[in-house]
This record gives structure tokens, sequence and C-alpha cells, in this order.
């Protein structure tokens, strides 16, 4: 089983937390952000990893990201070409055709990707995505008639879900990537209306790294074992 992370987007908002590296390659507790992700793929069977990176950053992946027990293979990007566009590039370096995890290189979660897969299998659609419920950035006021207010409920569970931004892709989602741009603006949506888009429900761990506030709560969640059953490292 192959994977692609996409590790092409840079870490301006993380600013001097970044410390120059790529956002995949944040140090979290010690270790890159995307040495997490390889040792959840790993359980889940993968052996070789293409990571689609800026030009210029192949070596220094390779060099963070050896020793995990899997093959990392860079995929430079002459110039950027979106998130979609970054996959497709990828996808021409996999070793073989069928099914791929595909990922975003700035998020930790506690995802099994062996349970995507099996969901993936059990329908067979063009990609699977991993989705986590939605809570609210902020406190809500609740109204009752006449604009009574009846209480507060702290950043609550909202009842919609959003991609976590990992996923199994099928041949059929892998050949319909934009050569450019998002495939979450337009492949996706475009299998969704096809009937050809599943899910995979994940209620653990989902934290996407974009600022120092982020970079924060990830190295709380690993020092209180947030990974202790996926994605953990020794």
């Amino acid at each position: 089983m192959e994977a692609i992370i996409l590790a092409g987007g840079s870490a301006e908002r993380l600013g001097e937390a970044a410390a120059g590296r790529p956002k995949a390659l944040v140090s979290i507790a010690g270790r890159p952000l995307a040495a997490y992700q390889i040792a959840a793929l790993v359980e889940a069977g993968v052996d070789r990893v293409l990571v689609s990176c800026a030009a210029g950053q192949s070596e220094e992946f390779r060099q963070e990201l050896g020793g995990l027990g899997v093959e990392i293979v860079p995929v430079e990007e002459a110039e950027p070409l979106g998130r979609g566009g970054g996959l497709r590039h990828a996808a021409h370096e996999l070793r073989e055709p069928g099914e791929v995890f595909a990922l975003n290189g700035d998020e930790l979660l506690d995802l099994d990707f062996s349970a995507l897969l099996g969901r993936h299998r059990e329908v067979g659609p063009a990609a699977t995505i991993a989705v986590a419920p939605l809570q609210s950035p902020f406190g809500v006021v609740e109204l009752g008639a006449d604009d009574v207010v009846t209480g507060f409920q702290e950043a609550p569970r909202l009842p919609h879900w959003v991609s976590c931004g990992a996923y199994v892709l099928g041949s059929e989602a892998l050949e319909r990537l934009p050569e450019r741009g998002d495939h979450e603006r337009t492949t996706f949506p475009e299998l969704a209306a096809e009937g050809k888009l599943r899910a995979l429900r994940h209620e653990g761990l989902w934290l996407t790294v974009n600022t120092p506030k982020d970079l924060r709560r990830a190295e709380e969640e690993v020092a209180a074992g947030a990974l202790t059953q996926v994605g953990r490292l020794g």
C-alpha cells in the first residue's frame, strides 16, 4: 500500500515557531508532524510514501523522515499546483495502480487508516474521506420566544461534519484530479453529485496545525498520550 502526503504548503502563519521548516516537518514533541502520520500509515500496511513538496525540499524531507520504516519518495512541484494538482502530480510516481491513501501534511490525527480502507472497500466508491464532527469555535447563545435568552453553550458540537483531509483514492478519483487547484472544490463535489463518494466518521483527535496556538495544543495532545493507540512514536 502506498500513500501521498501533501507537504507543499508553507508555514507562514506559524512564523518563528516553524523554525524555517515546511509545515509537515514542524517539530511536535521532538518529532516532525509528518512522522506521526507515517507511523499511523505504517500500522495500516503502508510501505511507500510519496511526499508532494515544493521545489528544492527533497533532501530535507528524506533526512527528516528517514528511518520510519517506509520508503520516502519526495515529489517536487516546480510551481505551486494546489492540493488537487499536487496529488495528481505525485500520483505519477505511484508504483502500481489502485487504491492509495492521501492526506494533508499539516494534520495531527489518530485516524485508523485500516478502518478507512475497510470502509472504502465495503462499497467500492471512487473515494472515501474521513470526516470529523464540527465544533463551534465560539460559545453560542440559546434564544426562546420573543428572543428571551434561555441559556449558553460553550463551543458546542454542531450538526455538521467536516473533512479531516485524509482519504482513500481509487483509480477513478486519481484520474479526475485537477491539473491545478483544489480537489475538494472540484473532484469531490463532482463525485458526490454522482453518488461515488463515501465517508468514514472519525470521532477522535483531529487538529490542523496552522498557528502557534495550534502547535501548542498539538504538543499538549501528544504529551497527554493522544496518540498512544494510533500513530504513536517511541
